[in-house]
């Protein structure tokens, strides 16, 4: 799967989707200090990416203002040092795959939340 990680996504876990074969582009790699969320939300559209994101403002651009969108993943494991936070993203991605595309995904400890928009 093709995956956007924004720029406050922990290394670990785009590191963990590479190796288990995942095209993931890493903000922090090659947009350094892009803060408008709404340019990174229009990149992983227009490139046909599901956005990685721990960032709560692009709910409001999915649901709220309805910009285009492929898929969000929102990370919600704050507390979580980053190899739980890695096995658990890779663990929903692999379990949910057809699933988060179009979706907005919530990952918090324990629970995932899935609703297509």
């Amino acid at each position: 799967m093709n995956f956007l990680a924004d720029e406050g996504v922990d290394r670990q876990i785009v590191i963990r989707l590479r190796a288990e074969g995942h095209h993931v582009l890493y903000v922090a790699e090659t947009a350094a200090g892009a803060d408008d969320d709404d340019t990174v939300l229009k990149m992983a559209s227009m490139e046909n990416r599901i956005l990685i994101t721990r960032d709560k403002d692009f709910g409001e651009l999915a649901f709220r203002s309805r910009r285009a969108h492929t898929g969000i993943i929102l990370n919600r494991l704050h507390e979580l040092p980053s190899d739980t936070k890695a096995d658990l993203v890779a663990q929903v991605i692999n379990n949910f795959k057809e699933q988060l595309i179009g979706a907005f995904t919530v990952i918090q400890p324990g629970r995932v939340r899935i609703k297509k928009i």
